[in-house]
């Protein structure tokens, strides 16, 4: 019974690890308010080519869709950053996202950013950023 006694935390471990392996194979399907919501800010625009970076004076302006968009707004122009995997538990409604800028550049692809519980101030997830999709207006000829 002793030499079965080591056993039992890999299988919670590994129980663990089905579990959280076994969400990311479903395929994600946002709400019709999220659908609406970004289709909303995207109305008229056309998706340019992604970008590695952010400046820091266009990343103020962020709106938390769900776990899976979050948008910058630059004036007309709106970023979309779709993280890495998601970004659980962020859009449930009482988390926020805590980015670091590091070396003056914004944000940018691969940077790690915090969801934190509002009411008690906990970090609960992180995320890493993916490339940020800019969606402007077409320019007219």
């Amino acid at each position: 019974m002793r030499r079965l006694a080591h056993l039992a935390p890999l299988a919670l471990a590994a129980g663990a690890l089905a579990a959280c392996t076994a969400n990311l194979t479903q395929p994600y399907q946002r709400t019709a308010r999220q659908e609406d919501e970004v289709r909303r800010a995207l109305a008229g625009k056309v998706a340019g080519k992604p970008v590695d970076c952010l400046q820091s004076t266009r990343s103020s302006d962020m709106q938390i869709v769900d776990d899976n968009t979050i948008l910058f707004r630059d004036g007309s122009r709106v970023f979309v950053q779709s993280p890495h995997g998601g970004c659980s538990p962020l859009g449930s409604g009482s988390y926020t996202l805590v980015t670091h800028s590091f070396g003056g550049m914004g944000l940018c692809r691969g940077d790690i950013a915090r969801v934190v519980d509002l009411q008690n101030g906990f970090t609960v997830g992180s995320c890493a950023f993916d490339s940020f999709v800019p969606y402007e207006r077409p320019r007219r000829s």
